[in-house]
């Protein structure tokens, strides 16, 4: 990767930044409510411009009802926090984190004035996203960049952001370690029903999207070239290289398809849906299914809702044995590998990064540090564009002049 960096952009042409002597962390997630009063404000957030009523968001409240009203996203959430902290303490790396979310408290406005207050000028947000495209990278972006438009720190804080990771190591790993467990399950779920012999398939499933978002995921010069389009291709490649790893999976068959679907029926959004998989599967024979959420880095409602109960419920009525791959959490690896990204970026008492090389280990990696002019472009509900953070062309987040 060429080292000639621009001295006034702070990063080179092919998307790498100069390592940075960062001052904190801003852990951006999605956010989720805490307790039953919380259900429909919070989805009031979510939705907020599309005018849909309070009786149809209580049709989707169902979920977290159920749950007492919480998200578990919060609580994983904290619990990835301590962990970083823990393994950036064991590592000697003073770099204290923030948390904030798009759609409930903790918002990444107030921490934004939060990490100000406390002086720090300097900051390296990590996404929860995995892979290239608007809601798991660029949005994020977004929420920064309005965030420091919102509380006036645009010009005083300065912000950039983590790659995307779904070809790391880090990611990888603890998919490969459930795989193996969740197919002993399955063998063993089908050895007691005395279909020893029965076929199994490993199903690769993440959170569905508008098509035109598919297709707008990743900068135009790489995008749509022969393929059907970045989102679903990362997975796809993510997919392989887990299976690749694990001997207990060859030759068995394997998919990737899509779960929680929403917004408008006229709207196309990739397909299949896993349900809909599911009995396509149980009709040409097979006997049981490992569910493998490679969209997701932690038991998200999504998980816990569509796939644990949902799925599951539509296997035991297909009569298909059934186990869930435990998404990477708080894996000791996944863990080690994120903040082996942080020191990517981080600059050490000489000015080079604690960290060099860039670990990849599927295609379409590593990911670019500065996202390129247009990268998973999408137009607010007004048809303007979000200032964002993290791109060639942004103009907030960046160094004052």
């Amino acid at each position: 990767m060429s080292q000639a960096f621009d001295p006034r952009e702070g990063y080179d042409s092919s998307g790498q930044m100069i390592p940075k002597a960062y001052e904190a962390i801003l852990l951006a997630s999605f956010g989720g409510p805490e307790g039953q009063d919380d259900v429909i404000p919070f989805l009031r957030k979510v939705t907020a411009g599309r005018g849909i009523p309070d009786e149809r968001l209580e049709e989707v409240a169902v979920h977290y009802r159920k749950n007492g009203g919480v998200s578990p996203i919060n609580a994983q959430n904290r619990a990835l926090k301590a962990a970083l902290e823990a393994e950036l303490a064991d590592r000697g790396i003073d770099l204290p984190i923030y948390w904030g979310n798009r759609n409930w408290h903790p918002f990444i406005d107030d921490t934004l004035k939060q990490l100000a207050a406390d002086g720090h000028r300097k900051v390296l947000l990590m996404g929860t996203g995995a892979y290239s495209g608007y809601s798991a990278c660029r949005q994020y972006r977004e929420d920064a960049g309005m965030g420091l438009v919102n509380t006036g720190l645009d010009g005083v804080v300065e912000v950039d952001k983590l790659r995307q990771f779904f070809d790391t190591p880090a990611f990888i790993a603890p998919f490969v370690d459930s795989l193996r467990t969740s197919l002993a399950n399955v063998r063993a779920q089908l050895a007691e029903a005395g279909k020893e012999d029965g076929a199994i398939k490993i199903v690769f499933v993440t959170h569905s999207i508008p098509m035109s978002d598919a297709e707008a995921a990743g900068p135009e010069g790489i995008r749509g070239e022969g393929y059907e389009n970045l989102y679903t291709r990362q997975h796809q490649a993510v997919a392989n290289g887990i299976l690749s790893q694990v001997e207990e999976a060859q030759g068995l068959e394997h998919s990737l398809v899509y779960q929680s679907r929403s917004g408008a029926p006229h709207v196309p959004w990739l397909e299949p849906d896993i349900n809909d998989a599911l009995e396509e599967d149980a009709a040409a024979g097979i006997a049981g299914v490992v569910v493998v959420p490679i969209g997701f880095i932690s038991d998200h409602m999504e998980v816990m809702w569509d796939l644990d109960t949902e799925a599951k419920d539509t296997c035991a009525e297909l009569g298909l044995a059934f186990d869930r791959v435990a998404t990477p959490g708080t894996h000791p690896g996944f863990i080690s590998g994120l903040v082996d990204l942080v020191e990517e970026r981080l600059a050490g008492p000489d000015g080079k990064a604690l960290r060099p090389g860039r670990a990849s280990v599927v295609e379409g990696g590593p990911w670019f540090d500065v996202c390129r002019p247009g990268c998973c472009e999408k137009r607010a509900l007004d048809g303007t564009l979000r200032p964002t953070i993290g791109a060639v062309d942004s103009e907030v987040g960046v160094p004052a002049p």
